[in-house]
């Protein structure tokens, strides 16, 4: 007669006893009614008069699909993320939102595109982490009544028009082609400033520009296929003049 008592206290026993994992929390209703959160661990819940919910508490990763937007600069968009997120509260999680993971997914999406439309291309493509930033402190925001916490937002890939592609290599090839006419007008005036600065002190020196022109021959000459032109410079022909007139004066 015991036997017949205990065995189906046993049972009774055996089915109530719950195991929690160490990355989980239940979440136990009592008559339909929020009693508390079950720790990892083996609990009890009681049957029929007991129920509960095991949440996951570790942080999941939610795949943001393509989304479509019009950025602020009216140039069509494609966008693709992945939100970290967490569990906090789970009691919260069961209780204020009827299903977490379809509600943080279907909030990420409309941000995104939100988001996007608030921004011009240009900052899109050379500001993602501030635009990702962004999306997660909304996100957050959102979904903290849920005991949720957004820890991330990552923008995997922004597609463009091919149209736009090419605008973009053009301005790209443009940007280049500026930097480098920059770079040889920079050029040129340095070397205009060096060779003004070179004749000021062969000018300034007897002799000198008879020199420099010896010197540029001599290193002609050393290729015997260069055509040689030889310039007479301007100090020799004022030195000739000078001597003609002081002979024109002797008196004959």
């Amino acid at each position: 007669m015991e036997i017949l008592l205990i065995l189906p206290l046993l049972l009774l026993l055996f089915y109530s006893i719950k195991q929690v994992n160490q990355y989980e929390r239940g979440v136990k209703f009592r008559f339909g009614k929020y009693v508390g959160l079950m720790e990892p661990g083996w609990r009890l819940v009681l049957p029929v008069i007991e129920s509960w919910t095991r949440i996951d508490i570790r942080v999941k990763a939610v795949d943001v699909p393509d989304q479509e937007a019009i950025t602020k600069d009216n140039v069509s968009a494609k966008v693709n993320a992945v939100i970290y997120y967490r569990i906090s509260l789970a009691n919260k999680a069961v209780i204020e939102v009827e299903d977490f993971y379809y509600a943080v997914s279907q909030l990420a999406q409309t941000t995104m595109r939100n988001v996007v439309g608030e921004t011009a291309l240009d900052d899109l493509l050379s500001k993602r982490n501030e635009v990702a930033d962004k999306i997660q402190k909304i996100i957050d925001k959102a979904t903290d009544p849920w005991g949720i916490k957004v820890e991330s937002v990552e923008l995997k890939d922004i597609i463009l028009p091919d149209e736009m592609k090419r605008v973009i290599a053009r301005q790209a090839e443009a940007e280049r082609e500026r930097r480098a006419i920059i770079i040889r007008a920079e050029g040129e005036k340095a070397a205009a400033e060096n060779i003004t600065l070179a004749a000021e002190r062969l000018s300034s020196t007897p002799g000198g520009l008879h020199l420099r022109t010896l010197q540029t021959l001599g290193e002609l000459s050393a290729d015997k296929n260069n055509t040689i032109v030889f310039v007479t410079p301007l100090e020799i022909l004022r030195a000739f003049e000078g001597l003609v007139k002081k002979t024109s004066k002797k008196p004959a």
